[in-house]
């Protein structure tokens, strides 16, 4: 009798690993299908060699990583990073002020609001880029609008302002909606308080508002930062030949040149900043 007793809690609780272990198996099966096996994959080729004619040939080598001190590879990365940052940063000045105008409408207006944010979301996302290059193009209507007032043609298209308006206009409700969040959970009263206590909107912005909005910065930004830095469609239509950043690049790699395990040692970059960041955000958000 003793020992049917004590044997129920370990029944019990293999029925509760077995469960568990059925629900999630999906979920599971999904996770190593398409994201361990494929990121195995994309860390063992970093150390083969190339094959003649494309492919990887399994000898072991440290040339791929030498390969990205190159002076070309690093100023494609130094480019990327740059125009990935500047993305970021003007996302946010543009998406702050919007998304704090958004939280103090009326909750009717509000919602239609955020439905115009993300309004460009229900279009092509290479239809959306394609516009652009008719909008800017030589006889588009940008520069016909130009020369009706005396100014232009330019050349708008081509060069790295135009890359960073096209990433701006495709990522900024990424910075706007965790922005709104943010704004929106935030407590009135607090500001009430610092208001009632002789601080100016702006001091109560400094001290109030933006420190408890922090996490929706970090959020907003890291959102904008890595589409932008690993894009390369925009950079391709609106770029053209002359601004390369490092998701042509790692295109180019594997599509063009065949050459899988330089492809991939510029992925794992890639992937570690990603993971860098990650890193990062969490500790700015818990600290904030």
């Amino acid at each position: 009798m003793k020992s049917e007793v004590e044997t129920q809690p370990v029944s019990r609780s293999r029925g509760r690993w077995l469960g568990a272990f059925v629900f999630l198996s999906p979920g599971l099966a999904y996770l190593v299908v398409l994201m361990l096996v494929p990121l195995a994959l994309v860390f063992s080729y970093t150390v083969f060699q190339r094959g003649r004619f494309g492919g990887v040939v399994y000898e072991f080598t440290t040339e791929n990583f030498e390969r990205l001190f190159d002076p070309l590879y690093l100023n494609v990365l130094g480019d990327s990073l740059k125009i990935a940052a500047l993305t970021t940063l003007i996302a946010l000045l543009i998406g702050y002020p919007t998304a704090y105008l958004i939280a103090q409408l009326p909750k009717r207006w509000k919602t239609l609001a955020l439905v115009a944010v993300v309004l460009p979301f229900w279009t092509n996302f290479i239809i959306r880029v394609y516009a652009w290059t008719i909008l800017l193009s030589g006889p588009g209507l940008v520069n016909s609008a130009l020369a009706k007032i005396g100014l232009g043609p330019y050349e708008l298209l081509y060069n790295q302002g135009t890359i960073v308006a096209g990433l701006l206009y495709s990522y900024l409700p990424l910075m706007v909606l965790p922005l709104y969040a943010a704004i929106e959970k935030l407590d009135p009263q607090l500001r009430e308080a610092s208001a009632n206590l002789g601080a100016s909107g702006f001091t109560t912005f400094r001290k109030v508002t933006l420190p408890l909005t922090v996490p929706g910065v970090l959020t907003g930004s890291l959102f904008v930062f890595v589409p932008s830095f690993g894009n390369f469609v925009i950079p391709e239509m609106l770029g053209g030949s002359k601004s390369i950043m490092v998701g042509n690049l790692i295109r180019d790699q594997f599509l063009s040149a065949r050459d899988w395990p330089f492809g991939a040692t510029l992925s794992l970059v890639l992937i570690a900043l990603l993971v860098v960041l990650l890193i990062l955000q969490a500790w700015a958000a818990r600290r904030a």
